[in-house]
């Protein structure tokens, strides 16, 4: 078994081989850099989205708009960094970038979520057509055996047959000396 060959506080001559990894250049291996994948991108700008429409956000946003127009309205010509003379023209530029970015990263998590209701609405679908072919057979199935026990004889169909038998049976019979035990019947 062999060892790689190494230089002192290099990588093994072995290793000279194999491509380094450019997006780790520089860095120790034990750091890893992170990777933007499509999911956590739609992620995150979901939170961002949430979060814009949080009571925090405005507030915050409020507080910065009117402390701006304070600052550069009542503060000596000498300190303001967005005279009123010129309409503010600083803090337009501020609010149009912000609202640049968050308009497509709004639209970004409503198709998210749009998508997501699709896949819930196509789930709920499929679980009510199986519901529904569930009833359909029960239905069915309830019908069937209506339809046999109406061709099956109940207990007291029985009981009224074996009455109206027996009230043939001593009909037929003939009458005896007062008193005397039934005779049995001839076949």
């Amino acid at each position: 078994m062999t060892t790689p060959r190494t230089r002192p506080g290099r990588r093994p001559l072995d290793a000279l081989q194999l491509p380094r990894d450019s997006h780790r250049r520089g860095l120790p291996a034990s750091v890893r850099t992170p990777t933007l994948t499509q999911e956590r991108f739609g992620v995150w700008s979901e939170r961002f989205a949430r979060f814009m429409g949080t009571a925090k956000f405005l507030i915050g946003m409020t507080v910065f708009v009117v402390a701006w127009l304070a600052w550069n309205t009542f503060a000596p010509a000498a300190v303001q960094f967005d005279p009123r003379e010129l309409n503010y023209t600083l803090l337009t530029l501020i609010l149009s970038l912000q609202a640049s970015y968050a308009a497509p990263l709004i639209l970004l998590a409503q198709n998210r979520q749009t998508d997501r209701d699709r896949i819930f609405l196509e789930q709920d679908r499929a679980r009510d057509e199986r519901n529904l072919a569930d009833t359909e057979f029960l239905t069915r199935e309830v019908a069937a055996l209506r339809i046999a026990l109406r061709e099956t004889a109940t207990r007291d169909f029985i009981r009224a047959e074996l009455r109206d038998l027996l009230d043939d049976i001593e009909d037929r019979r003939p009458p005896g000396p007062a008193g005397a035990p039934p005779r049995p019947m001839e076949a």
